[in-house]
């Protein structure tokens, strides 16, 4: 692939990307992004890099058609394909992580329906009590056995700080770039 054989050829002649980089009149960042395979180089600077490495467009390419060292049309035909395959991937990962986020969300929105039930019922059924005691052996007979504490309340404010960090990070994480 084209990302591999940059970053293989630039090893190869010692060159580190700030020097590519500077050969290209580009910023490190840009050549960083071209060897990971987050974006694509046009035509031209294709040839600019093939020239830089002492290569041709071809072996960048992985092609037979020799035509790439001529032709731009055949070039950026080949570069178009490779940036929809670059598209294609990136839609996968949002939608792995878009089906990530929905699952957490639902385990998070189930904790907080839990708590919250909980929290409804201990307030309705023992509504006598309060929050803060804790009654062993119950006021009736030695087998009754109440324990009720604030917990409720901080249950409830953990699944919802929790369910709003991995709402943030799913929206962050399925956005469009």
């Amino acid at each position: 692939m084209l990302s591999d054989n940059i970053k293989r050829l630039r090893k190869e002649k010692g060159i580190s990307q700030e020097e590519l980089a500077e050969k290209l009149n580009v910023v490190r960042q840009t050549v960083s992004k071209w060897e990971n395979g987050l974006s694509v180089p046009d035509a031209e600077m294709l040839m600019r890099i093939a020239d830089a490495l002492d290569t041709t467009v071809c072996i960048l390419l992985n092609s037979t058609n020799t035509n790439f060292n001529s032709d731009m049309s055949a070039v950026e035909e080949k570069l178009e394909k490779i940036k929809n395959e670059i598209t294609k991937q990136k839609e996968k990962q949002r939608k792995l992580w878009r089906v990530i986020f929905c699952i957490v969300l639902i385990i998070g929105i189930s904790i907080i329906a839990c708590n919250i039930m909980n929290l409804v019922y201990y307030r309705t059924v023992m509504n006598d009590i309060s929050n803060n005691s804790t009654i062993i052996g119950g006021n009736d007979s030695p087998t009754n056995i109440f324990v009720i504490s604030k917990i409720g309340n901080n249950a409830i404010f953990i699944s919802v700080l929790f369910s709003a960090i991995i709402s943030i990070i799913g929206i962050y994480k399925t956005r469009k770039r």
